[in-house]
């Protein structure tokens, strides 16, 4: 078997991408999308008439509920493709209100009902700040399923699983990017590759404590950089992939084993914890790997979602 096969042994392969033409070569179950991914996707040829003829067909309403159309009709495509789920992003400049994130969860399922799909196919996704849990809190409570991005804390971690939140994505190469970055010329990459990575040991981490206690929540590492980290959390209840290591892992036939498994959790020597609105905020703020990285992930996804309300301007 290929190394994407070996894979989905262990682990359900989720695909990272708007790109819903790409899909079907790699079988993936899920898909996940994000502002960014979506930009990228429309300012291709083969996805610009999608893009005109979704804001064609809704004019005349307020542009944040055209983008919400347009990311939905992404998903609508993907959807057709997966057997699964889609993950549908709230907008990042939402991340510090609770009720605004709760109240476009609620457009955006109503969106994907009124297509004929149902809310157990769809995850919304939000940014692991304090307010964007309490937001995945609340829909969960309603029966709508949440995926809590931008997630690089350990605390991030405890306060979903305590929110019952459905599944986290915890970003293994940007947390990578940053230890990378900091050390700078110290950096050995031999020294810091797989189980070493210090993106998947906060996975492993998670992943452990989960197992552990009994969390209910999913784990779906994210955001890799190379077939490295993928391989080192084989084993992982989800992966989401890009189509390039997707392809990477497909042409290669190099044994691939399970890195992390639920019975070695239990022998973890770690202890349950819990977070308030206090503890939560200091201990994010403590880390400053993680503090760093979801206001930048939450800029950069903000960034991106003006420059797509600005392609929408221009069609209208």
């Amino acid at each position: 078997m290929n190394q994407l096969d070996q894979l989905k042994q262990y682990t359900t392969v989720v695909a990272d991408t708007g790109n819903f033409r790409e899909l079907a070569q790699f079988a993936p179950r899920d898909a996940t999308t994000n502002p960014s991914l979506i930009l990228k996707a429309v300012q291709q040829p083969a996805y610009a008439p999608l893009l005109a003829e979704t804001v064609a067909a809704h004019q005349r309403k307020p542009l944040d509920a055209v983008v919400d159309q347009v990311l939905v009709r992404f998903g609508l495509e993907i959807l057709k493709v997966v057997p699964g789920r889609v993950s549908t992003e709230v907008d990042a400049r939402l991340s510090f209100d609770t009720a605004a994130m709760v109240a476009r969860a609620h457009r955006v399922i109503a969106l994907y009902e009124a297509a004929g799909i149902g809310r157990e196919r769809v995850l919304i996704k939000v940014a692991s700040t304090w307010e964007g849990i309490q937001a995945a809190r609340t829909l969960e409570r309603e029966g709508i399923h949440c995926n809590l991005t931008l997630l690089f804390a350990f605390c991030q971690a405890v306060a979903c699983g305590d929110a019952g939140v459905t599944l986290i994505s915890p970003f293994v190469g940007r947390i990578y990017d940053w230890y990378k970055k900091s050390a700078g010329s110290a950096w050995v990459e031999a020294d810091h590759a797989g189980a070493a990575d210090p993106g998947v040991q906060s996975v492993a981490q998670i992943y452990a404590y989960y197992k552990k206690f009994g969390v209910a929540t999913e784990v779906m590492g994210a955001s890799f950089r190379n077939v490295g980290q993928i391989a080192a959390l084989a084993g992982c209840d989800l992966l989401t992939i890009s189509p390039d290591l997707l392809a990477a892992l497909q042409a290669s036939d190099a044994p691939l084993a399970r890195a992390l498994d639920p019975a070695a959790a239990q022998a973890a020597d770690i202890h349950a914890t819990t977070f308030n609105e206090a503890s939560f905020r200091y201990a994010l703020n403590a880390d400053a790997m993680a503090n760093d990285k979801l206001a930048e992930g939450i800029r950069a996804f903000a960034a991106d979602a003006v420059k797509l309300d600005g392609l929408m301007e221009g069609l209208r």
